[in-house]
């Protein structure tokens, strides 16, 4: 009887060990993920504001010399 319990609390004790790991694990990957929000709201920022085309309208471009 009393190596029956011995062995479920190693069980118990590996189990513990075990959940902190993966709890762990899950809060470095929510850090993570909330990161890569922040970023890619950035980035979606900055192509917002960047969508302006670099090159002007037909109306505003001045004629090539050779016309």
């Amino acid at each position: 009887m009393e190596s029956r319990i011995i062995e479920l609390e190693i069980r118990l004790t590996h189990l513990d060990d075990t959940i902190d790991v993966l709890n762990n694990t899950i809060i470095q990957q929510q850090d993570d993920i909330n990161t890569l929000q922040r970023q890619l709201s950035t980035l979606e920022k900055k192509i917002k504001t960047s969508q302006s085309s670099p090159v002007a309208h037909e109306s505003e471009e001045t004629p090539p010399p050779h016309y």
